[in-house]
C-alpha cells in the first residue's frame, strides 16, 4: 500500500497576514509612472515611496513608526527635475538612500532621523554620467559606498559615492536593461535585457563571464536574482504568455535546474529573495497575491509553499531586510504593499508555540557594517556580508553622516560642461586685469576672515551672558 510522503520543511506553514488599518500608511499618492520598478524601499528605520509630484520628481520618506493618515504638509524629498524611477536604501547606513530619474542623474540623500517640516532638496552628491534616463539603482552588498546605476543608454556605471566618481563603466548590453542583481559577496552581478539574454558580469574585469539566450521563450520582460548558492532564479513568460519561473546554474547554462509554469497574466513578477531561509517571494505588478517558494537541493528544487491573497491589486512592493523583522512574533519576512493611495505591511510568520528565540528560523544575518572599503573591492578582494545575531532583536544605530570628498567630484567633471566663452577668454586676459582680479580676491578673503573673527567674538560674549559669567 503506497503512502504519499509529505516533504519536511519548517517553512511549509508560513502564514501571511496584512497589518490592521491603523498599522498602514494612508493618503499616499503613489507614482503613476509606467516603469517596472517596485516604487518602494524599506529598512528598519524608514519607508520610502515614489510619489506623484508636479514640476519634477519626488519621493516620500516616513519613519516606520509614523503610521496612519499622512499629514498633507509632510515634506517630500525633491531635487530631480524628472520623474523618479527607482530608489534603494544603503545596506550599511540606514539614513542613506539613492534615487535615479528620467533627468539622467542618480542622487544620494542623507535622511535625518527627524524629518522636520521643510522639503529635502539638497542631495549629498549628484552622479552624472548617463545620457538617457536612469532606471535602476542598487547598492553593493558588502563594500562601503559602492553604487551601481543602469540607464536607458544601455550603460552600467559603478560609482564610489564617497568621492562622486565613476569607477567602472560597462557597455556590453545592446538594448534596454530590465534588472540588475548582485551576488552575495558582490563579486558578480546578473542582468536581464530586452535582447532576451541573461548575463552574468564581472565588473572588475569589465566582461560578461556567462550568458544564456532566452531563458524564457516569451518576449516580455524578465527578472533574475542570485541565490545564496550562486545559482540564478529567473521569472519570465512562455511563448504563450504564461508566467514562468526558472532556476539556473551559471556554470552550465544549457539546461535549467528547474522550470515551472505558473499562470496567465500580464504583470511582471518581481522576485524578493531571503538568503537566510532560501525563500523567494513573487509579487506581480497588478496582482492581488504574493506567492512564496523554497529553494532546496532536492528535486524539484523550487518548492511551492503557499499564496497570500488580498482583494486589492498591488502597484509596487518593498521588502524589509531581515534585521528589521520582529523575532518575538516569529516573523521571517515583511513586505510593504503599495496600493493607489496607501501602503500596507504584510508579515510572514512561522507559527510556534514557544515564546523563546527560534534559532532555526534566525541564523546570523547580514548586518549593517560593511565588510570592505571601496579601494579593497576595486583591487579584487571579496568578502561575504558581515553577520550579526538577531537573538536580542535589532536596534537601528543613530544617524551617521556620509562624508563626501567633493574635490574628486569637481576633478572628474567633464570639461564639456564649461561654457566655451569662459574657457577661450581666460587665456587672453590682459596682465593688468589679472592683477586687479587677484587683488580683489585677496581683499574679499581678508574681509571674510575679519567677519569670521567678529562672529567668534560675539558668540563668546553671548555664551558668557548665557552662562552667567559675564
Amino acid at each position: 500500500m503506497s503512502r504519499s510522503i509529505v516533504r519536511q520543511s519548517k517553512f511549509r506553514h508560513v502564514f501571511g497576514q496584512a497589518g490592521k488599518t491603523e498599522q498602514g500608511y494612508d493618503d499616499i499618492r503613489v507614482s503613476k509612472v509606467t516603469w517596472d520598478s517596485s516604487f518602494c524601499a524599506v529598512n528598519p528605520k524608514f519607508l520610502a515611496v515614489i510619489v506623484e509630484s508636479s514640476g519634477g520628481g519626488a519621493f516620500l520618506v516616513l519613519p516606520l513608526s509614523k503610521m496612519g493618515r499622512l499629514d498633507k504638509n509632510h515634506p517630500l524629498v525633491t531635487g530631480h527635475t524628472g520623474p523618479v524611477l527607482d530608489i534603494d536604501w544603503c545596506p550599511h547606513n540606514d539614513n542613506i538612500l539613492a534615487s535615479c530619474s528620467e533627468d539622467t542623474t542618480a542622487m544620494v540623500w542623507q535622511i535625518p532621523d527627524q524629518m522636520g517640516t521643510r522639503p529635502i532638496s539638497e542631495p549629498i552628491v549628484v552622479l552624472e554620467g548617463h545620457s538617457k534616463r536612469v532606471g535602476i539603482v542598487t547598492w553593493h552588498p558588502t563594500a562601503r559606498n559602492i553604487l551601481l546605476t543602469a540607464g536607458s543608454d544601455n550603460l552600467i556605471i559603478i560609482w564610489n559615492v564617497g568621492t562622486g566618481e565613476a569607477l567602472i563603466s560597462m557597455d556590453d548590453h545592446p538594448d534596454l536593461i530590465y534588472n540588475v542583481s548582485w551576488n552575495r559577496n558582490g563579486s558578480l552581478f546578473c542582468t536581464t535585457c530586452k535582447d532576451r539574454r541573461l548575463r552574468v558580469c564581472d565588473p572588475r574585469k569589465r566582461e560578461v563571464v556567462a550568458e544564456r539566450m532566452a531563458p524564457h521563450d516569451g518576449i516580455r520582460p524578465m527578472r533574475a536574482i542570485f541565490t545564496r548558492d550562486g545559482n540564478l532564479f529567473t521569472t519570465g513568460f512562455t511563448r504563450m504568455s504564461q508566467r514562468e519561473l526558472g532556476l539556473w546554474d551559471p556554470t552550465s547554462f544549457e539546461e535549467p535546474i528547474a522550470l515551472l509554469e505558473l499562470d496567465t497574466s500580464n504583470g511582471v513578477l518581481l522576485p524578493y529573495y531571503d538568503p537566510d531561509t532560501n525563500m523567494v517571494y513573487l509579487c506581480g505588478k497588478g496582482d492581488s497575491s504574493i506567492r512564496y517558494f523554497e529553494i532546496t537541493e532536492e528535486p524539484p528544487y523550487v518548492h511551492y509553499l503557499s499564496t497570500f491573497s488580498s482583494k486589492e491589486p498591488q502597484r509596487g512592493m518593498g521588502f524589509m531586510p531581515k534585521r528589521g523583522v520582529d523575532v518575538s512574533k516569529c516573523e521571517i519576512a515583511r513586505l510593504y504593499k503599495l496600493h493607489d493611495k496607501k501602503c500596507e505591511p504584510i508579515a510572514m510568520t512561522v507559527p510556534r508555540k514557544s515564546d523563546l528565540f527560534q534559532d532555526d528560523l534566525y541564523p546570523d544575518t547580514a548586518g549593517s557594517d560593511p565588510a570592505l572599503e571601496p579601494e579593497e573591492w576595486l583591487e579584487g578582494r571579496d568578502e561575504d556580508p558581515t553577520l550579526q545575531s538577531l537573538r536580542d532583536g535589532y536596534v537601528p544605530p543613530k544617524s551617521r553622516e556620509l562624508k563626501v570628498a567633493k574635490k574628486n567630484v569637481l576633478d572628474s567633471r567633464p570639461t564639456t560642461r564649461r561654457s566655451m566663452s569662459s574657457c577661450d577668454g581666460s587665456a587672453n586676459l590682459p596682465p593688468q586685469l589679472v592683477e586687479r582680479l587677484l587683488e580683489e580676491v585677496q581683499n574679499l578673503k581678508a574681509t571674510v576672515l575679519s567677519q569670521e573673527k567678529r562672529i567668534c567674538d560675539l558668540e563668546n560674549k553671548l555664551s558668557k551672558y548665557t552662562n552667567g559669567t559675564a
